[in-house]
């Protein structure tokens, strides 16, 4: 096993053991609060020693039953006596993973394996959502804390993206087939292992020093967008980007429910935004590469269905995207300097769509493609000074 799974099973040494200890004391709310700590290395430990290391896996799943069974389990006596014993369990578990060398990979190709261009897009929404979850400014501690889990959670479901990715990466050209899991630079097991750790950490910093609707609503975009997105939807249907986009609208509302606690109308409409925006944003850059993704045998809609139907296609949910962010202007959820920006804003984006659409030319869905990063970026600024001012 490699440095991040050793990682990974250190943190979970240090749950499960605080977790016993506080139980011993008797510190109610803390011992919940560690219990709930420690279980996301456990299960990270599970999946990677079931991928990865499946010498480690019957010690890992010991240590995982133990722990729920303790926390079924509330008489005093027999729920320290299994809490102990995962903890035992745990602690084997990581002496085994310290055994022996693991190849890594440079390290600057770990920063490269979470996507950092993607992740500011994203963590610019979802800190948009927390000035607007708050009506104002949000208190600086939780929205530093809730940055950060953000960015856990996307860089290891990038990670796990290169990983279920790598085979496809090599196909697509030089966009991706110098990518470090692809290349070779970063052995597959180090990136899979990278991927369940920042995950795994991303809700325990977002569970013990935010709240858990935030911990749980970023653990479904990673789930998401791995599961659904990345190993279901995009090698099988042209539709890949158009239910994948909801994994990339979930940093709304994580930002959302940080500051508040729950969730609101103006979070659905950031959500909403983030999911029209999605698929004439990913198109375009499709338009651009559709070689590459034919080759790769990925379905993407110009690949199954052409250029015409998928600029006909852009324009249809531009039309979409621009209607989608004027309604809040009329129903009170945003204000006037809002609507004015998303005006504006969505006149140029339906102007480039309009251009795709009448030229078919990759100069165009380039223009398009660029343009819809910094449109994106500009509505949710837009959106989170529209309280304050």
């Amino acid at each position: 096993m490699g440095v991040w799974a050793r990682l990974t099973a250190v943190a979970a040494v240090a749950g499960t053991g605080l977790a016993v200890v506080s139980g011993a004391a008797g510190w109610d709310t803390a011992h919940r609060v560690l219990a709930a700590v420690a279980l996301p290395p456990l299960a990270a430990l599970v999946a990677t020693a079931w991928v990865n290391a499946r010498r480690l896996l019957p010690g890992a799943l010991t240590a995982l039953v133990l722990f729920g069974l303790a926390a079924l389990l509330t008489g005093r006596g027999l729920h320290l006596v299994l809490a102990s014993l995962a903890f035992a369990a745990t602690v084997w578990i990581t002496v085994a993973a310290f055994r022996g060398a693991a190849e890594q990979g440079p390290w600057r190709d770990y920063v490269t394996l979470t996507k950092p261009r993607i992740m500011s897009l994203l963590l610019l929404t979802g800190g948009a959502g927390a000035f607007v979850g708050a009506g104002g400014l949000p208190a600086w501690g939780v929205f530093a804390a809730t940055m950060a889990g953000l960015a856990l959670a996307c860089g290891g479901a990038s990670a796990l993206n290169h990983y279920l990715d790598r085979d496809i990466d090599r196909l697509m050209g030089s966009r991706t087939e110098r990518r470090p899991v692809a290349s070779g630079r970063v052995p597959p097991e180090r990136a899979l292992e990278f991927g369940f750790a920042l995950s795994a950490f991303s809700f325990v910093l977002l569970v013990s020093l935010v709240n858990l609707p935030t911990a749980l609503l970023a653990l479904a975009g990673n789930l998401f967008y791995v599961l659904v997105y990345t190993r279901w939807l995009k090698r099988t249907t042209a539709q890949n980007i158009v239910i994948g986009g909801a994994a990339g609208a979930v940093p709304p509302l994580v930002g959302y429910a940080s500051a508040s606690g729950r969730l609101g109308w103006a979070a659905l409409v950031m959500f909403v935004v983030v999911f029209v925006w999605t698929p004439p944003h990913f198109w375009a850059l499709a338009l651009m590469i559709k070689e590459h993704y034919a080759r790769a045998g990925v379905p993407m809609l110009p690949v199954t269905r052409g250029d015409r139907e998928t600029t006909r296609q852009i324009l249809l949910y531009t039309a979409v995207l621009v209607v989608v962010t004027l309604v809040p202007v009329a129903l009170g959820i945003f204000g006037l300097a809002y609507g004015a920006a998303a005006a504006i804003l969505g006149a140029v984006f339906a102007w480039y769509a309009l251009e795709l659409r009448r030229t078919m030319e990759r100069a165009a869905a380039v223009r398009l493609f660029h343009y819809s990063l910094l449109y994106l970026a500009l509505l949710f600024i837009a959106m989170a000074l529209d309280p304050i001012v």
